[in-house]
């Protein structure tokens, strides 16, 4: 057996196997992948949010499109969301792979074979611990989840033979620098009709039980979660999330770097908190494995982290059948991107505020018909496949000048 062939079985999972089956059921003609263009983009941003400092991250949020073009003259849109400060992968490199690496390797591929479109991503990105480049592939992954619907005329929600609730509640995310930051930051998603709110905390406990206190204070009713990003040292975490407990959180999400797997085990079975993963969970092997290793108690779901709706459709699923949270999340995802997560997250019914936080952060748009969002709820689309209807103009308009 071939390389190629070993990637190919090994990608075909019985869900998706099956799914993409019975969508080729439906007995439309034999379309290929004709055309495969990418955009880089930089969505301008308001507001100061940590990962988007320093000279390679300040201009704006990057973001790199996927535009595919089927044989029946279909279009179909995707979006990758590089953050150098959460991950390795970049603008630069998510465009470059894109261009040089994934879209040639889809070019003449049916849509309707998603594992065949991922085993030949993985042929030319190999794999290391986990899916190679999951960010950008995310790009990929969306724009055939996308063809697919407008080929057949049906929401992605559809195709999964799932129905969607109509809007989400969204989060807006505090991360001050200094408490006296606290309540005007409060003020400002309360005048934007939020309710709820996310912090981000790590590495300095002390100052994260006061944020925790100040803002269950200001805001007695919301679902407090707090988000440690990978930030704190086991030792720290342990003590940290009884006082984090105390003090009004109710999730802990990511308060150690993945490969703290006793760090996992200690905070999981301390019970101070519900410890939720998120960076780390690329692929659903890693979810399957760290549920045996009893690290976790939920996730915070992401497609854009995770190599796209496949992935992290698994990983709900998981998440499902060994009872364990998952709450719906995102990497400051912009309007395409954004659409797949309120699909997904629609489509298992979620009702929990969702920590999206594009709308909180971005500037503009690249849509035809923005996405509607009122009193902190966004409006889940409806529409054929992601939903949304991509302005190329728009798209074009945001390309970085340097590219």
């Amino acid at each position: 057996m071939t390389r190629r062939q070993l990637i190919h079985t090994v990608a075909m999972t019985p869900a998706l196997l099956t799914l993409t089956a019975q969508i080729r059921a439906q007995d439309k003609p034999a379309i290929k992948i004709e055309r495969a263009e990418v955009f880089p983009a930089l969505y301008p941003m308001a507001g100061y949010f940590k990962f988007f400092t320093g000279a390679h991250n300040a201009a704006g949020r990057p973001a790199a499109f996927l535009k595919l073009t089927a044989s029946d003259g279909t279009i179909a849109w995707g979006q990758a969301v590089p953050i150098a400060k959460w991950s390795y992968e970049t603008l630069e490199t998510s465009y470059t792979v894109l261009r040089d690496y994934f879209a040639p390797a889809i070019i003449g591929k049916d849509p309707h074979d998603l594992p065949a479109i991922h085993a030949a991503m993985d042929y030319e990105i190999a794999p290391s611990f986990s899916t190679g480049m999951p960010i950008t592939r995310a790009a990929v992954d969306l724009a055939v989840w996308d063809l697919l619907g407008r080929i057949h005329k049906k929401n992605i929600a559809e195709l999964w033979n799932l129905k969607p609730v109509s809007q989400l509640t969204l989060s807006w995310t505090l991360n001050p620098r200094k408490l006296d930051e606290v309540e005007e930051l409060i003020e400002a998603g309360r005048t934007r009709g939020y309710r709820h709110f996310n912090i981000k905390v790590a590495p300095d406990p002390a100052f994260d039980v006061q944020l925790t206190k100040l803002v269950r204070k200001l805001v007695p009713d919301t679902f407090l979660w707090a988000d440690g990003n990978t930030g704190y040292e086991p030792a720290t975490a342990l003590e940290a999330a009884p006082k984090l407990r105390d003090a009004g959180a109710d999730v802990l999400e990511s308060p150690l770097k993945p490969n703290r797997i006793s760090g996992y085990q200690q905070l999981v079975k301390q019970g101070a908190l519900p410890i939720l993963m998120d960076e780390g969970l690329v692929s659903p092997v890693e979810l399957e494995e760290f549920i045996k290793l009893n690290m976790l108690n939920g996730i915070a779901a992401k497609p854009s982290r995770c190599g796209g709706l496949s992935s992290n459709k698994k990983q709900i699923e998981l998440c499902l059948q060994n009872k364990l949270m998952w709450l719906g999340s995102g990497l400051t995802d912009p309007d395409v991107s954004l659409a797949a997560s309120l699909i997904l997250y629609g489509a298992f019914g979620q009702t929990k505020p969702c920590a999206l936080n594009g709308p909180q952060f971005l500037v503009g748009d690249v849509l035809k018909t923005p996405l509607k969002i009122a009193d902190g709820k966004i409006e889940v689309p409806t529409g054929p496949g992601l939903g949304v209807e991509v302005d190329e103009d728009k798209v074009k308009a945001l390309r970085p000048k340097n590219m």
